[in-house]
């Protein structure tokens, strides 16, 4: 994606584009999975980790990005398609590679809603599948 496109994409969410901004948005871009702050530390290591950390709570608040608690105890962040609003009708499913350790987003698959009792109010979902990705997968199979 070229810059200028990843700058519509931050003014479509009204986040002032900053260079370090660019840079996390573009490494998310590139990996196109689910992505740990300490993987984007090691993609981007001439920034601040701090830099890092403050740009995902700042995409996170506009909904650019949304966040995946994969079990692993270390949150996965990944880049929202354009029309979404972060609700629960965007979530989707999502699976661990317990191979790998790699977080893939599953967007063709919608979270399983389920019907609470009277009064209670659902915010969010998380929803992990966990097992092989195909990579992996076929690596076990001929082993």
């Amino acid at each position: 994606m070229e810059d200028k496109n990843r700058l519509d994409l931050l003014a479509q969410r009204g986040i002032h584009p900053t260079a370090i901004r660019l840079l996390v948005l573009e490494a998310m871009q590139k990996i196109n999975r689910p992505v740990s702050l300490s993987e984007l530390e090691t993609i981007l290591d001439t920034v601040d980790k701090s830099s890092i950390f403050r740009t995902l709570t700042q995409f996170l608040s506009h909904h650019l990005i949304h966040c995946v608690d994969d079990g692993t105890g270390s949150f996965k962040y990944a880049v929202c398609s354009p029309d979404c609003s972060c609700g629960v009708e965007d979530l989707h499913t999502h699976f661990h590679c317990e191979g790998c350790h790699r977080t893939f987003c599953m967007k063709n698959i919608p979270t399983p809603v389920v019907q609470l009792p009277e009064g209670f109010t659902l915010n969010s979902i998380n929803y992990v599948l966990k097992g092989l990705c195909p990579e992996c997968a076929a690596k076990r199979e001929k082993a």
